[in-house]
């Protein structure tokens, strides 16, 4: 089936773990939408405030600094696997956001006001430029909270533990054990759903899918198959 529909927003929300960023590549795939990772966007403020860190570990003011006049953008590498390169300031830093320490910080971050209004416009851009898909944590409720479509995702936290320990695993890094991994899941979770500026939340129209005992394609399947049938409806018979 092909959208002809443009302009149309689809939002995936969800804590860490859950799947997010590998459902949302694929599905942006599938259905010819743009794939926008809003949580690359935090992580590359993050990693560009420690990098001037000082030694004072004061990360508020550089990171609410940076989010006005740094520039972030996203490309695509197709020599390298397709999906969407973040690079700050001219510098591709898609393989140094990743780290449980740039992922902490990230979520530190994330809870400051002047950082998350001065990177609301870009999303806001980013999203506004064909049929999208972004994933975040604030996309169906802060972001675009009149996303055509909305959903959540929701995994266990030994599931996402254990996820997050084959992928460091897979990358070549040092991977922590499965229950130090748990716990900074859990708390990535209490500093997300905690934040005074848009917590983690699901929208209340959005539709939840837990993921936890789905394969990867049985989970980009589910959210196709909803996506479709949405955009199959027509008042012209």
């Amino acid at each position: 089936m092909h959208i002809l529909k443009q302009g149309i927003v689809i939002a995936i929300d969800g804590p860490a773990g859950t799947g997010k960023s590998s459902v949302t590549r694929l599905l942006a795939e599938r259905l010819g939408f743009i794939h926008i990772d809003t949580g690359a966007l935090y992580r590359a403020i993050a990693y560009l405030a420690h990098g001037q860190n000082d030694g004072n570990n004061v990360l508020e003011p550089k990171a609410s600094q940076l989010a006005k006049t740094a520039h972030l953008e996203f490309k695509l590498n197709p020599k390298l696997v397709p999906v969407n390169r973040i690079f700050a300031n001219g510098s591709d830093v898609t393989d140094f956001i990743r780290t449980p320490l740039i992922s902490m910080l990230a979520s530190q971050v994330s809870s400051y006001s002047q950082v998350r209004a001065a990177l609301l416009g870009l999303q806001r851009r980013l999203g506004c430029q064909g049929n999208s898909i972004l994933e975040g944590r604030d996309i169906g409720t802060v972001i675009f909270p009149d996303a055509d479509l909305k959903f959540f995702l929701t995994a266990s936290s030994f599931e996402r533990a254990r996820r997050r320990f084959l992928e460091l695993k897979e990358n070549g890094g040092d991977a922590p054990p499965l229950s130090e991994l748990k716990k900074q899941i859990q708390k990535r979770d209490l500093q997300d759903s905690s934040r005074a500026v848009a917590p983690l939340k699901k929208a209340q129209d959005a539709l939840t899918v837990n993921t936890t005992k789905m394969t990867l394609d049985e989970v980009v399947s589910t959210l196709e198959n909803r996506i479709k049938k949405y955009f199959s409806k027509s008042t012209c018979k």
